[in-house]
């Protein structure tokens, strides 16, 4: 049976003439070869909408509710470890470090910070509330009750969360500061970059100088909007693209390549600030991580 760290993907069968569900999942992932998925399922790790094991011989239904566990063969452990800052009945705040997704994507099933939380407090109910990119370090908010989720998660959609984070990047002694950066930003090319085009502005960062080194500066980023790699895109539209970035402003080849832990993105997401919907009290949590010069 599939670890209890791990959550299933699901997929409502297309319309179709297939015999099989298992035909339809052969002919739906053509990356993933028929004998993975009879693999997949003699150990339980495909299963219905009711949890019940799914065989290769389980006739086809269109719009049948599928839940399989995706697998990474050679997982490449991730050397470096999340630390529980806050823990209650119903929330739960970790420090991820650089290089840790949140969640599982791509490569990345067990070596995610979700499925780590999930093993350490024994609770399978850990759904983080916000993302932060996997290079990205610091703070990351976790529901760990069901039955309050949805008024923190709503937190978070109502823009009623002060998030600030930090940056070391390029000079910029040109700009006033604090300098308010807007602009309207939309999916570039490859498909998981972004960009900044002409248009009414959806995008919003606050950016404030903490410290200047000669060249590089340490910047205190507040967004407004939390747009896709909007702090990364925002810098590098000034001309002061973060340190260690890979994306912006070019795409960097060696992006295909192990990641070199001694070159991390210097982004830390520092600072999270509400109103509990629950108690009414300010809450206010700090990541005790620091950028590297």
């Amino acid at each position: 049976m599939p670890s209890p760290t791990m959550r299933p993907s699901t997929l409502h069968l297309p319309q179709g003439e297939w015999a099989t569900v298992l035909d339809c999942l052969c002919d739906h992932f053509p990356a993933i070869d028929r004998s993975t998925w009879l693999q997949r399922m003699e150990r339980g790790r495909v299963l219905d909408a009711e949890g019940a094991p799914i065989g290769p011989q389980h006739p086809y239904r269109v719009g049948l509710k599928v839940r399989y566990f995706r697998e990474v063969p050679n997982e490449t452990p991730i050397p470096f470890k999340a630390h529980v800052l806050w823990q209650d009945e119903h929330l739960l705040v970790a420090d991820k470090p650089h290089f840790l997704p949140v969640m599982p994507a791509g490569e990345y099933v067990e070596q995610t910070l979700l499925a780590r939380l999930v093993r350490s407090t024994g609770n399978p109910d850990l759904v983080p509330i916000h993302r932060i990119d996997r290079l990205t370090a610091g703070l990351v908010l976790f529901s760990v009750d069901p039955r309050s989720r949805g008024q923190y998660q709503a937190l978070f959609r109502q823009r009623a969360v002060e998030k600030r984070y930090e940056a070391i990047a390029p000079a910029l002694p040109q700009l006033q500061f604090p300098h308010v950066h807007r602009s309207r930003m939309v999916e570039g090319e490859p498909f998981f970059r972004m960009q900044e085009v002409a248009g009414e502005a959806n995008s919003e960062t606050r950016i404030e100088v903490l410290e200047r080194r000669g060249e590089l500066w340490r910047y205190g980023l507040s967004p407004v909007t939390g747009r896709k790699h909007q702090l990364r895109v925002h810098l590098a539209g000034l001309g002061a693209p973060i340190v260690g970035d890979d994306f912006y402003p070019e795409l960097h080849e060696s992006r295909s390549q192990p990641d070199d832990y001694a070159k991390p993105l210097k982004l830390l997401a520092r600072g999270l600030r509400f109103v509990d919907p629950l108690s009414g009290q300010v809450r206010e949590f700090e990541s005790q991580l620091q950028l590297q010069w």
